[in-house]
């Protein structure tokens, strides 16, 4: 395996796939760079260098979100959330409208499976079926009606709000 290619063709998609994930650039260039570090202490054939990566880039997500909920129950139990909260920064409508609908569409995948969430974020970044089957442990060829169930469930917890706004505005 080259790593050096391998950093080349996999770094600026799975960074895309975390930062979608995680919705904070910096998380997501930690997460990628430290997916990378342990690549280099694997030795593994081309074709299942990037399937490798994007599962120990999911892993190292959910660890960080499970440590950063144990910060925040520890922190709200020593300190009043009140006092960790910081005054927005007042933004032009364009960003505003922007960062919405991006709070919405984290906030409605938020309430899918971890799978779910997974699949599609998977199939955003191009992989084939065959290679979300095997991250996911399905089979190949049940990937197509995973996905399409997928797509359903995150439709319905898109907020209805942000769904009828997207419906006028194409009037």
């Amino acid at each position: 395996m080259n790593f050096e290619a391998a950093f080349h063709n996999h770094q600026p998609g799975l960074f895309r796939y975390v930062h979608r994930l995680v919705g904070d650039s910096d998380l997501a260039a930690d997460v990628v760079q430290e997916s990378f570090v342990r690549l280099l202490n694997h030795a593994l054939p081309d074709d299942e260098v990037r399937r490798w990566l994007f599962t120990v880039a999911t892993n190292l997500v959910r660890d960080n979100a499970r440590m950063t909920t144990r910060r925040q129950r520890l922190l709200a139990e020593r300190y009043d959330r009140s006092d960790l909260a910081s005054d927005p920064v007042e933004l032009p409508d364009k960003t505003v409208d922007r960062r919405q609908r991006i709070k919405v569409v984290r906030s409605a995948l938020t309430k899918l499976s971890d799978r779910d969430r997974q699949m599609l974020l998977m199939r955003e970044e191009g992989f084939r079926y065959r290679e979300i089957a095997a991250v996911v442990n399905v089979a190949p060829a049940s990937v197509g009606t995973l996905l399409a169930r997928a797509v359903r469930r995150f439709e319905k917890a898109l907020d209805p709000v942000y769904i009828e706004d997207e419906s006028n505005s194409d009037d």
